[in-house]
């Protein structure tokens, strides 16, 4: 009985840490798939628009025909605005306004289509951000609302400037062109960062939690490979 202490321990330790990620919601789920995604060359995405549907990981510069500026005078893509209000200890959308305009991952002389309708919470970018109180926007709050509470206007752009990994399952669209979105029960995931930067954005800067995960995941593994060796000295013995 004594090896199985340590290894019944070790899982309730992996457990933990699982449990630990997934308070991060959706964007744990598309982090594993930044890190998991097997990526290929837009040319061979293209090709698979074809075939038998994967998911797969591509990069390259984002270009489009038809962009429109910011404040900046920066040439976008995609923009989407959110007014937010804070409830309890979540954010829950009062406004979600989207502008886009189709656009494509370009790798030398290969393209392919990003599905830009199918961008939610798979778009992972610098979020610009204002914070104030429900005083400060008036009747764009329900009625009722605490003047206090707080409320915050969220922007996550994507300049046609910019270089992108997206992740999704190649198709071919209306127009009979290859084209990448949501599929096979998983999102259209398109980030400006690499995978571990783009891991940062998606904890939102917390520093606690994914190290509280790993100590799990690796107190874990350790509890189970001393009840193993344990396991193992006592059959030897």
């Amino acid at each position: 009985m004594i090896p199985l202490i340590p290894i019944i321990a070790g899982i309730a330790a992996l457990a933990v840490g699982v449990l630990v990620l997934r308070t991060y919601g959706p964007r744990f789920r598309v982090g594993r798939l930044l890190a998991s995604t097997p990526e290929v060359s837009v040319a061979e995405a293209r090709e698979f628009a074809t075939g038998r549907p994967r998911y797969v990981r591509v990069g390259g510069r984002i270009d489009a025909e038809d962009e429109f500026e910011d404040d900046a005078h920066r040439p976008l893509v995609f923009r989407r605005t959110r007014l937010q209000v804070r409830r309890d200890a979540t954010w829950v959308a009062l406004e979600d306004g989207r502008e886009r305009v189709r656009f494509e991952v370009r790798d030398g002389l290969e393209a392919i289509a990003v599905d830009d309708a199918a961008l939610d919470v798979g778009l992972v970018v610098m979020p610009r951000e204002s914070v104030g109180s429900a005083a400060d926007v008036g009747d764009r709050v329900p009625a009722g609302t605490p003047p206090e509470t707080p409320v915050r206007l969220l922007i996550e752009q994507v300049s046609s400037v910019e270089h992108a990994i997206v992740l999704g399952v190649p198709s071919l669209g209306a127009d009979g062109e290859p084209i990448l979105s949501a599929g096979l029960g998983r999102p259209l995931v398109l980030t400006t960062f690499e995978p571990d930067e783009a891991m940062r954005i998606l904890t939102e800067g917390d520093r606690g939690r994914p190290l509280v995960a790993v100590a799990c995941f690796a107190g874990g593994l350790v509890m189970i490979g001393i009840g193993l060796v344990l396991a193992a000295t006592g059959v030897a013995a």
